[in-house]
């Protein structure tokens, strides 16, 4: 999968990490996809209630990495 943008909001509390995956997504393409490095626990309810309300594809979670990675393809 080709990643797009890539945001580090590792280190910041709910609701940072998703305020700004919605500031990035805000200025990519539809169809772009962005990982959102994020090590806030709340991360893995957030993004995907962000998603299915703001009308973006939640792709899933990585976790292989030292901080869980989310993947977000922007709605269009």
């Amino acid at each position: 999968m080709q990643l797009d943008l890539e945001i580090d909001a590792t280190g910041l509390k709910c609701p940072l990490p998703v305020l700004r995956l919605q500031k990035r997504l805000g200025e990519a393409a539809p169809g772009q996809v962005v990982r959102l490095l994020a090590s806030d626990p709340m991360a893995a309810i957030d993004v995907p209630h962000f998603c299915a309300e703001a009308g973006h594809a939640f792709l899933g979670t990585e976790d292989g990495g030292p901080v869980p990675a989310f993947l977000v393809r922007k709605g269009g």
